[in-house]
């Protein structure tokens, strides 16, 4: 019974990011709006544009490991894939930089070998990275709502 009240946790914290914009033009709840945006327009699966609207929901609670968090949420309701994307895209991400705050850009590369890497390169170069634009034509939670609920629909899978 409980899996029933997962959708709406899962967008009221998604939700709780407004106004949480950390120095960017943006904040993280339209980031992830914006996000979510550009991979639907890019004709992906559901499952994948799921995984750009909820990338950050643990931003605001877990800054370091905010990946960790919400793959950890996430898990039982994705595909291996994506939840390893998830998990990791914020080290992915520290490619465009770390250089900035005195480490490696590079760090990502420990994982070159992985099945997944070039997955979670793609998710940060095609959309997380690049949807900090204010002026961007995002869609509206709306258009995501039904598919929050689908992807919390599927039987979880236990790890």
């Amino acid at each position: 019974q409980r899996h029933r009240e997962l959708p709406g946790g899962v967008l009221r914290m998604l939700e709780e990011q407004r106004g949480n914009a950390l120095g960017y033009k943006i904040d993280r709840y339209h980031h992830s709006l914006q996000t979510a945006t550009r991979a639907f327009r890019d004709g992906v699966d559901e499952e994948t544009v799921m995984i750009a609207l909820l990338h950050d929901i643990g931003d605001g609670i877990g800054v370091f490991n905010h990946g960790e968090f919400a793959a950890a949420l996430l898990r039982p309701v994705l595909g291996e894939r994506n939840a390893w994307v998830v998990e990791h895209h914020g080290l992915f991400q520290g490619y465009y930089y770390f250089q900035y705050v005195g480490l490696n850009r590079n760090e990502r590369d420990r994982y070159r070998d992985h099945p997944h890497f070039k997955a979670c390169v793609d998710f940060c170069d095609l959309w997380d990275q690049r949807s900090f634009d204010p002026d961007y034509d995002t869609m509206p939670i709306s258009a995501f709502e039904p598919m929050v609920y689908r992807l919390f629909e599927k039987q979880p899978s236990l790890y």
